[in-house]
Parts: structure tokens; sequence; C-alpha cells
């Protein structure tokens, strides 16, 4: 009777242990998002701000900093990851990215809102807040 519980206690400590090795939260910077991992992200993050954005966009320039500033900011939140439209067009082309910087934030990997354009961090805080 004692072994099965020392069983039990182990098997609960063990199961205990894989939760938190598991990663828990969102990280503090921006992970890159391509058209190979794309899904992966999707599913692995309940919610997902994806920033579109290129190289050779001033605005996507000027944008970049304040993604990494939200990230930090936000970190176990949402994840916050950013996708060269270039590099992955695929994924661009599936989300009908037409404009840069487009910001789309997904909820259990599905797209739930769209901003368009180089906006302020705390814009990105409150669209967060509205699907929290």
């Amino acid at each position: 009777m004692l072994g099965d519980y020392l069983d039990t206690v182990d098997e609960i400590k063990r199961k205990k242990m894989e939760e938190l090795t598991q990663k828990t939260s969102a990280p503090d910077h921006p992970l890159i998002a391509t058209d190979e991992n794309f899904d992966q992200l999707l599913n692995e993050n309940k919610l997902l701000l994806v920033d579109f954005w290129a190289e050779w966009c001033m605005p996507c320039k000027m944008f970049g900093p304040t993604v990494a500033e939200f990230a930090k900011d936000m970190k176990g939140r949402v994840t916050v990851a950013k996708l060269n439209v270039d590099e992955s067009r695929g994924v661009a082309m599936k989300y009908n990215t037409m404009s840069i910087p487009t910001t789309i934030l997904f909820k259990d990997g599905k797209p739930i809102d769209k901003m368009i354009g180089a906006v302020p961090k705390e814009r990105l805080i409150e669209l967060i807040k509205r699907y929290e």
C-alpha cells in the first residue's frame, strides 16, 4: 500500500517537472518567423503577434524597436515574431499582406486582428488587452 502511494507521488513529481521544464511563457524578444516554422509558432503559442516587414521598408525599420520593446514589456503574455515578407512570401500571401508593416494577432492559431502601419506601443498593448 505504501509502495503504491510512493509510486503515485513519484509520478506526480515527474509530471510536474516536465511541466516546469517546458516552455511556459513568451520570450522577451521577437522570434524570427519563416514559411518553414510559421505553423509551429501558431501551434505553440496561444497569443502570437506577428510583425510583417521588409529590409527595404523605412516605416518597418522605424517600427522595429517598438516591436522589440513591446515583446520585452509583454513577456509572458504574448509571443512576438517578425516575418520578413521578401524571405517568407508564402505566409505573407496566405494572410493577404499587401502593405507593410502589418501586424497580425493570432489567438489559438487563428488570425483575430490586424493593424497596418507603424503604430505606437500603446496601441499594441491595447490590442493584446482586448483579446487576453
